[in-house]
């Protein structure tokens, strides 16, 4: 016998539990909530971390160290990877270097670093600039563009 010949027989789906109905539906009483505690009143609901009383996992160690909540997280590129993957005259923005697979994805904005040389006249869009990297790519002819 096949588990699709005992379901055609039997049915998709068991049929709701009505509990609370009188005693004898057999699950009058405590309908199914066991004795007393907060558990088997109504609206009870546990929130997340709670550990009945007892100290938190998160509060049962001490904390060490700075997380900074205002960083900003860039995808960072040189100018040398610029002109190695680009031809002359083309635009490099997030998107190009993504489709390339120089960067992960387009979701995080770009910042341009100074590391190596820019030999190709390119037009390159992003959100930061060091100062080496905009003077490498202005003294090779190109445009340094801040994006939004």
């Amino acid at each position: 016998m096949m588990i699709h010949d005992v379901t055609k027989v039997v049915g998709k789906h068991r049929p709701r539990k009505r509990v609370g109905r009188g005693e004898g539906s057999g699950i009058g009483g405590t309908s199914t909530r066991g004795h007393k505690g907060a558990k088997s009143r109504a609206g009870w609901t546990s929130r997340p971390g709670y550990q009945g009383g007892a100290t938190p996992f998160m509060r049962r160690f001490p904390k060490r160290g700075f997380k900074n909540g205002f960083r900003t997280l860039f995808h960072v590129v040189n100018v040398q990877t610029i002109s190695k993957h680009f031809e002359a005259g083309s635009t490099v923005d997030i998107k190009a270097l993504a489709a390339k697979g120089l960067v992960p994805d387009a979701t995080l904005p770009l910042k341009v670093l100074g590391h190596g040389d820019c030999t190709k006249k390119v037009t390159v869009v992003a959100a930061k600039y060091s100062a080496s990297a905009k003077e490498k790519i202005e003294k090779a002819g190109g445009t340094a563009t801040v994006a939004e």
